[in-house]
């Protein structure tokens, strides 16, 4: 359902916009998804590969291949190879505002966002894939998906084993060749190695000094660009603090996190289900897993944060929709109990629902004002 929910939403995008930007890291499935809608298009769509140096000459003057191509839907996947081709597009687009004419697919957000933004601002339309979500699989395989991840060919590998070969070579890939395609210059043994430390660290509150210092004294404004980097790539995840107008102490720096749980468990050498229970990550792994589970169900126009004070107040994960505020916290427990400090969390955000995500399969209320879910259960709590 998932599946058609997404080619549904970028086809009612290309209804409405000239072109759209559909944005995930490499191996998501971006490609075969625009090939599915490339196939109901009509009449037949193009569609080119920018790493191919084959389809890369067929666009040796783009002005000239887009205007004989006006009547069809042209895909340009990898976009980020040729970056010139957005200062071309805002004309041919100005020239012919029909809706679905271009489907842009990147790897990374920063760059590619800076781009379109400056070039196609008011002419394109963005949307994310993600990898896979609970509910996208089988259910009674959420631990599965927590453990190998959710890029396709490693949830589907035949076993954990293949699964973990096939995460540490996409790790190897991304590192050696896609990174430094983006332009990334830093030396791929010392961004694996950045990249490492933030997955020790994942979960907890980013301290650039400290990551310097441990780097071999780096300075903060290096750490901090390495963490731009990644996140650009879709790789980490930096979760803001919420900073409500309150008279209180307020953390103030942000919780970085491996987006992807199976990529967490690569660099760490997590290769099994019963390493991960017995690995010390194992509680912030599941908060990270869950943590974007949320942020991907989260409705439109929400922003996604969490809490925390110096008096102990602490939410997980708050999502402040048009109207509402939702408050969860994450707890790897088939019982599930928050802490007091969510409770005062909750009192000082005047959240409108409060729920504790744990391993349930049936939710049930903890508290008149708190629910017990499990994660199956994110999409109808988030009113999606």
């Amino acid at each position: 359902m998932i599946e058609r929910d997404l080619l549904q939403q970028v086809r009612a995008r290309l209804g409405a916009q000239p072109a759209v930007v559909l944005l995930g890291p490499r191996q998501v499935g971006k490609t075969t998804l625009a090939r599915r809608v490339a196939a109901l298009a009509s009449p037949e769509a193009v569609f080119l590969d920018l790493e191919s140096a084959r389809d890369r000459a067929r666009l040796a003057n783009p002005e000239l291949f887009f205007s004989r191509y006006r009547d069809r839907l042209i895909v340009l996947d990898e976009v980020q190879a040729m970056p010139g081709l957005f200062a071309v597009l805002r004309p041919e687009i100005d020239a012919d505002r029909r809706p679905g004419r271009f489907l842009l697919l990147g790897s990374a957000s920063g760059p590619l966002l800076k781009q379109s933004a400056e070039s196609l601002a008011g002419r394109v339309a963005y949307l994310e894939l993600r990898p896979l979500l609970v509910g996208e699989v089988p259910d009674g395989e959420t631990t599965t998906l927590w453990l190998r991840g959710g890029f396709p060919p490693s949830y589907t590998a035949g076993s954990d084993d293949d699964s973990m070969m096939w995460r540490q070579d996409l790790i190897a890939t991304l590192l050696t060749r896609d990174l430094p395609q983006l332009g990334v210059t830093i030396p791929a043994a010392t961004l694996r190695r950045f990249w490492g430390m933030t997955a020790h660290l994942h979960g907890q509150l980013f301290n650039a000094s400290q990551l310097g210092l441990a780097l071999g004294g780096l300075a903060h404004t290096t750490v901090g660009r390495y963490l731009d980097l990644l996140v650009d790539a879709m790789l980490l995840r930096s979760l803001p603090p919420m900073l409500p107008n309150l008279a209180k102490r307020l953390t103030k720096s942000p919780k970085v996190y491996v987006r992807d749980s199976g990529l967490l468990h690569t660099l760490l050498g997590i290769g099994s289900h019963d390493e991960l229970l017995g690995h010390p990550v194992a509680g912030a792994s599941w908060e990270g897993f869950i943590i974007e589970q949320i942020i991907a169900r989260a409705p439109q126009l929400a922003t996604c944060g969490f809490y925390r004070t110096a008096a102990g107040a602490e939410v997980d994960c708050v999502v402040e929709a048009p109207g509402r505020t939702i408050a969860f916290e994450i707890k790897l427990s088939g019982a599930p109990k928050p802490r007091r400090g969510f409770y005062s969390a909750c009192e000082d955000l005047g959240v409108s629902h409060a729920y504790v995500v744990g391993l349930v399969d049936e939710p049930y209320p903890l508290t008149e004002s708190v629910e017990v879910i499990g994660p199956s259960h994110l999409r109808a709590a988030l009113g999606g």
